[in-house]
């Protein structure tokens, strides 16, 4: 139980600022208008191309028999994948709307 008391306070400076990201982010997007937040969400998944990039980092330096690692980042490829199609197709049905009908 001491060593998690440490931990705490080792990293207490980062865990505030973890808490602060949180709540800022829970107000931004609480304000953000509901004809707005469809194409927010979409844009914001097609960036998450970050997350696939960082898991293939992961998996690229983890050794060959850190099966943990190598799962978690085969996982957050697969995911991440998704997310950033996903945030495609929804961008593109958006678009279609605006579009003027022949």
């Amino acid at each position: 139980m001491e060593r998690i008391f440490d931990w705490f306070l080792l990293h207490q400076e980062m865990i505030y600022i973890v808490l602060l990201m949180i709540f800022v982010g829970i107000e931004v997007i609480g304000r953000v208008p509901s004809v707005l937040h469809t194409p927010l969400m979409s844009g914001a998944n097609a960036i998450h191309g970050v997350v696939i990039i960082g898991a293939i980092i992961v998996m690229g330096n983890a050794s060959s028999d850190n099966y943990l690692a190598l799962a978690l980042g085969f996982i957050a490829v697969i995911v991440g994948t998704l997310n950033v199609v996903g945030g495609f197709v929804v961008t593109d049905r958006m678009l279609e709307m605006f579009k003027k009908k022949k």
